[in-house]
């Protein structure tokens, strides 16, 4: 049984050890604010159960809990209790720990990162300086109403403490103030409220301790939320590097295939997006390999062989290995590749490229060829159902073209589900990197009765193709890349974003 910290919000905050027992787990119990990101490391099929019920009491809540860890744990699987922030800095994590214990069960208590400090730095005020606060104090807003009177010692941290951090804030940010002025602290005193700390939805309200309830009311601020109060506040507005990040306040979607989005996700996340990534694309192993080994026993030297996929070259060894064959079969073939992805991918299964054109398309392909291909033979390893243009125009070239399927591409399972969750909030871009991602999102728009959102939704797009795409689909294209890599569509959509950021 492991009780594990999941830091403030921002997945790229979860410890080393959080991620791999949540990679192991065969068990997750999550508490409400622990976001999609940090969750999305769980193992593929682990049970995934949020904790707790609503309009059910604290303690009743919690009592429930405790017997479905025991249960859980008794049952000899892997259980991974996570918890927002550090787990034992309040939010009852050494309830659970010592309830646990009291039942004769192990529990390793993995440590998070608090939003205590984490959050105060996010927002660029950090919560000790040198020359402004060698003392921090850390309370709750939220009280466990049972205790019957307080136990906080505020005549204590109001005269002891260079900065103060409350967190928990919101509901009961008027009676934490009056406490504070009450006990000595000078209404004047810097102030801020931050919401959402650490994430894209990141929120901050300054102020003094005179100001600061009035001030978060107008704002509207909304649990997550915790106050600062200190000198240390003045450095926000040097420090806030958050706010300040290309793309922050920017909800993006991203339907690259999983597995291969991890990357886009981190920049984007690293510009101050707030990412949602729902696979759009899958990859199947084709049915038959009738058309593969006809080909197959064709090739000789000097046949075009193209690959106009990344995915293609994995496929094709897959393909290979159930026809009791290897790369070895292409000996003295010359090997196209659609683009410096889908080349880099050759080159891992052993494959020297050949030709790579200078526009990344099947387009591309037919322009970058040499014109005199008369009689030749070209065998074009791609997805199944792919676009016709290559084939027809090496035809009418007068090659003898095969176009032979090695993967098939389809809905990804759950897509449906995940489409109607995060549509429930406007996005200020969808990222489309091939015309069957697309397809697919407007499919499941469908499914999901939400097909009206298509034309809604501000496209960009990784080319021409793919912009062809939308526009088939009845959606709009807001941002092109110029060079169709993700490179390309990531400086697209900076452009795009230069303008004004969605109100919030």
């Amino acid at each position: 049984m492991h009780l594990v910290g999941a830091g403030p919000g921002d997945a790229g905050l979860l410890t080393l050890r959080g991620r791999r027992l949540l990679e192991s787990a065969d068990v997750v119990v999550y508490d409400q604010l622990v976001g999609r990101g940090i969750l999305a490391w769980a193992r593929a099929g682990a049970r995934m159960v949020a904790a707790g019920r609503d309009g059910v009491s604290g303690a009743a809540k919690q009592r429930a809990v405790n017997r479905l860890l025991k249960l859980e744990a008794r049952g000899g699987r892997c259980v991974v209790r996570l918890k927002g922030g550090d787990p034992v800095l309040f939010g009852r994590g050494a309830e659970e720990a010592l309830a646990l214990v009291k039942a004769g069960i192990r529990c390793e208590i993995v440590p998070g990162v608090t939003s205590a400090v984490a959050v105060p730095s996010s927002a660029g005020i950090p919560v000790t300086h040198r020359a402004l606060a060698s003392s921090v104090g850390i309370l709750t807003g939220h009280e466990d109403p049972s205790k019957g009177r307080s136990r906080i010692r505020w005549e204590h941290l109001a005269k002891g403490c260079d900065t103060l951090v409350c967190l928990m804030a919101v509901k009961r940010l008027p009676q934490v103030v009056r406490q504070l002025r009450r006990h000595g602290v000078p209404d004047g005193r810097p102030a801020a409220v931050i919401e959402r700390g650490t994430t894209a939805a990141q929120r901050t309200v300054t102020g003094t301790l005179g100001t600061i309830v009035a001030r978060a009311a107008r704002a509207r601020v909304r649990p997550p939320a915790i106050l600062i109060v200190g000198e240390v506040v003045r450095l926000r507005a040097g420090l806030k590097h958050l706010e300040r990040a290309p793309l922050f306040g920017r909800r993006i979607l991203v339907t690259r295939a999983a597995g291969r989005a991890e990357r886009l996700v981190g920049e984007l996340e690293s510009l101050g997006a707030e990412v949602e990534h729902i696979p759009a694309i899958a990859q199947k192993p084709v049915r038959a390999l009738g058309l593969f080994r006809k080909a197959l026993a064709r090739l000789g030297p000097g046949t075009w062989v193209v690959f106009s996929s990344p995915e293609g070259p994995g496929w094709c060894l897959r393909v290979f290995r159930r026809c009791g064959a290897d790369v070895r079969a292409l000996a003295g073939c010359r090997i196209g590749a659609i683009g410096p992805k889908t080349a880099e991918a050759v080159r891992a299964i052993g494959l020297r490229v050949d030709f790579v054109p200078a526009r990344y398309s099947q387009e591309g392909i037919l322009r970058g060829l040499p014109r005199r291909l008369h009689g030749q033979r070209a065998v074009l390893l791609c997805a199944q159902g792919s676009r016709e243009a290559l084939p027809d125009g090496l035809r009418r070239r007068g090659m003898a073209v095969e176009r032979v399927p090695v993967y098939r591409t389809v809905i990804p399972h759950g897509m449906v589900r995940d489409v109607r969750r995060a549509f429930t909030r406007p996005f200020d871009a969808v990222l489309v990197t091939s015309a069957s991602c697309v397809e697919h999102l407007r499919a499941a728009l469908a499914r999901a009765g939400l097909s009206r959102r298509m034309r809604e939704l501000p496209f960009v797009s990784i080319g021409p193709v793919t912009s062809a795409a939308v526009r088939r689909s009845g959606g709009r294209v807001r941002a092109e890349a110029s060079v169709s890599t993700i490179e390309g569509l990531m400086a697209a959509l900076r452009r795009r974003a230069g303008g004004r950021r969605r109100a919030r």
